[in-house]
């Protein structure tokens, strides 16, 4: 009998236990879901890439940027070896200061020729020259024409030539070509790039994006212009200001480095959401975040529970 009631006792104090134990969680540290309206999500912050490549081969000789380093558009980030195209540079140069000679001896000789065909057809009307000289005269006019037309064509070619040529000098140094913070460097001084290589990664500050992915249960409730604002561990009071600008057509498997409120879930669609701002460029690339989307209006922001 005794054995029954200690029996007893225990299986009702083990009870008490788990009940006040589970009230506990339950008032605790059970985590409330977001109000009807709101939908939460994590990941990370990315944003637009700029690939800088040259247009020719050649070796770096001088890096003015690295990572981390902001630019400006149209900033030099670097210089490859201009040695080669300066010689031919001072060639076309020279071509150019030959042809234009060219052309002034060639105007000269048409100008003469001219005044000597006036002058003679002049004198064969007061029958003072032959019709012969005249004919001579007149040809010998149009072969200087003809000369000359040929001179300013080639004074035309070598001033192409020569732009080309200072073309293909400008393209040696590289410039960015949008503003934002290099995140990537693939060359150093001395190294010897092919046309087209890349050789920095540049991300525009002001256009970056936080990748949430929503269960695909959630996502018809997501949809293009929806408010939406990031928070992020570094920034924990300070609710940066997004919409909804990109969502998935297809789903995916939940990547391993995204949270849903329900691991159980396995198929989420991606969602980019563009930042309104970036006050002093505060988020940069690679930083994790949470993310809440209001798609119902009048709901009260609340903060991510994870």
């Amino acid at each position: 009998m005794n054995n029954l009631v200690k029996k007893i006792t225990t299986l009702a104090v083990t009870v008490i236990v788990v009940i006040a134990l589970f009230a506990a969680w339950w008032t605790f540290f059970r985590v409330t879901p977001l109000a009807e309206g709101l939908v939460q999500a994590n990941g990370r912050i990315e944003g637009d890439h700029y690939t800088v490549a040259g247009k020719l081969a050649g070796k770096i000789i001088e890096l003015k940027a690295r990572e981390g380093d902001e630019v400006k558009i149209d900033q030099v980030l670097a210089k490859l070896d201009d040695a080669q195209i300066n010689a031919k540079v001072l060639q076309a140069e020279q071509g150019v200061i030959a042809a234009n000679a060219l052309c002034r001896a060639a105007e000269v000789s048409e100008l003469q020729s001219q005044r000597d065909q006036v002058r003679l057809q002049n004198l064969q009307h007061k029958h003072s020259a032959s019709k012969q000289a005249a004919e001579r005269a007149t040809s010998a006019w149009k072969v200087d024409k003809d000369r000359l037309a040929a001179a300013h064509a080639q004074c035309g070619v070598a001033a192409a030539t020569l732009q080309e040529v200072l073309s293909l000098k400008d393209d040696l140094t590289i410039h960015a070509p949008a503003k934002g913070m290099i995140t990537t460097r693939i060359v150093d001084e001395g190294e010897v790039v092919a046309a087209g290589s890349p050789l920095f990664d540049i991300v525009d500050l002001d256009r970056l994006y936080l990748k949430v992915y929503v269960p695909e249960k959630q996502i018809g409730k997501v949809r293009l212009g929806l408010p939406a604002r990031i928070y992020t561990d570094a920034f924990p009071d300070k609710p940066f200001p997004a919409t909804v600008r990109y969502i998935a057509s297809r789903a995916e498997f939940t990547p391993k480095e995204v949270q849903t409120p329900d691991e159980r879930v396995k198929l989420v669609y991606a969602v980019k959401l563009y930042l309104t701002e970036n006050p002093d460029h505060r988020l940069t690339p690679g930083l994790p975040a949470d993310a809440v989307i209001r798609w119902k209006e009048g709901v009260e922001w609340e903060k991510p529970r994870w």
